[in-house]
């Protein structure tokens, strides 16, 4: 299997992910004779050889679903080495460094594996990724997992402090990325690494401080279109409301030349004046077919012969009432209300969505720097 394809089926040896739920996925290599634990009952591995990703799988008390590994659900999953890099920042780097398949990156340090990922399946399949690393372990563990998510022919792990050796590497590389607690110490290098038609720079670092010092370095080096930005995501909660509908009387309803007035209209005048308040809006009253409707007017059948309804603020002040056709239904004006345009009701009862943030999000990750080397 490999991160940067798609297959159908399951085979043994695959890593894939379970999906129990929004905060509920898990990780594992397929090994037959393996039994996984989950909240709704034991999991053989030996079940799932066959199976179609995407599928759902019934357990004793419930199910999930096989879903094909993604380099943002290995995000949400990985085993943590390090603090990691987000969809939302990832996906931010991804569009600024221009990557596209082909492309070759220079990334330092590799940590926990989660940009590689993302970026190994950008440049798939003729691109290459170097990516660095200071700590020995974490380089060895994030060789063996990209061998066996089956992207290692396009990577090149190497255990090296950049900030003190540097990249050493010529004119190669189309973007860089450095998440250093110096990046300043690594922008000579970088600059080094990159194609002699220029490319582009992106420098993560979590204190403006280190953002300054990486900007007065890049200028120094002749980098340019400097450019930082912070990524935050905010969530919403998005609900249906439901509330009751207050009985505040009849609304107001021309019928055969009488007014009758809603509840604060004050006195009704005859029906012989010129002037129709101009939020009233002409409707055909209800037949057989509508009368269950489910909105608390039906604006369904506007008369055709006149132009109300064309605008919700229609000039009807000059407009004499309509006679009654012969042989036909009575015509009613009902007064428009807000419910119409945002919601629905059953009569008791008014619904609405409402997207409210949540109470707890993520906040502050880091500061990305971009910048651009122009050809030499």
């Amino acid at each position: 299997m490999s991160f940067s394809a798609y297959k159908e089926v399951v085979e043994e040896g695959d890593t894939i992910m379970l999906y129990l739920g929004f905060d509920n996925m898990h990780t594992f290599i397929v090994k037959r004779g393996i039994v996984f634990q989950t909240r709704y009952g034991a999991l053989k591995h030996s079940d799932l050889i066959g199976v179609q990703y995407g599928s759902r799988v019934h357990l004793a008390k419930g199910y999930l679903y096989v879903l094909y590994p993604t380099p943002e659900f290995w995000t949400c999953n990985l085993p943590h080495r390090t603090q990691i890099l987000y969809t939302t920042d990832i996906s931010m780097i991804t569009l600024q460094l221009e990557l596209r398949p082909g492309s070759v990156v220079v990334e330092s340090g590799t940590g926990s594996g989660s940009l590689s990922h993302a970026i190994l399946r950008t440049i798939a399949p003729s691109g290459h990724l170097h990516t660095f690393e200071f700590h020995e372990q974490r380089a060895e563990l994030a060789a063996e997992e990209f061998k066996t998510h089956g992207v290692a022919e396009n990577v090149t792990v190497t255990h090296r402090d950049v900030c003190e050796a540097g990249f050493q590497l010529d004119h190669v590389a189309d973007a860089v990325f450095l998440d250093l607690p110096k990046p300043w110490l690594a922008i000579a290098s970088a600059k080094q690494a990159l194609k002699l038609s220029g490319g582009r720079i992106c420098s993560f670092s979590p204190c403006i401080e280190q953002v300054q010092r990486t900007c007065e370095t890049l200028t120094q080096h002749s980098f340019h279109e400097l450019k930082t930005m912070e990524c935050l995501l905010r969530n919403y909660d998005v609900r249906t409301i439901a509330l009751p509908l207050a009985d505040l009387g009849p609304s107001d309803v021309i019928e055969k030349g009488k007014i009758q007035p809603g509840l604060g209209d004050g006195c009704a005048k005859p029906a012989q004046q010129d002037a129709i308040t101009a939020d009233l809006c002409k409707v055909e009253s209800l037949d057989d077919e509508n009368k269950n409707d489910q909105r608390p007017y039906n604006i369904s059948h506007v008369d055709k012969d006149e132009d109300i309804g064309r605008s919700e603020n229609c000039d009807t002040s000059n407009r004499p009432a309509k006679k009654m056709r012969t042989g036909q239904e009575k015509s009613v004006f009902v007064r428009r209300h807000d419910f119409d345009l945002i919601g629905r009701s059953d009569g008791k009862n008014f619904s609405f969505k409402s997207a409210n943030p949540t109470l707890q999000m993520p906040g502050h990750t880091g500061f990305l720097t971009f910048a651009s080397l122009y050809p030499s």
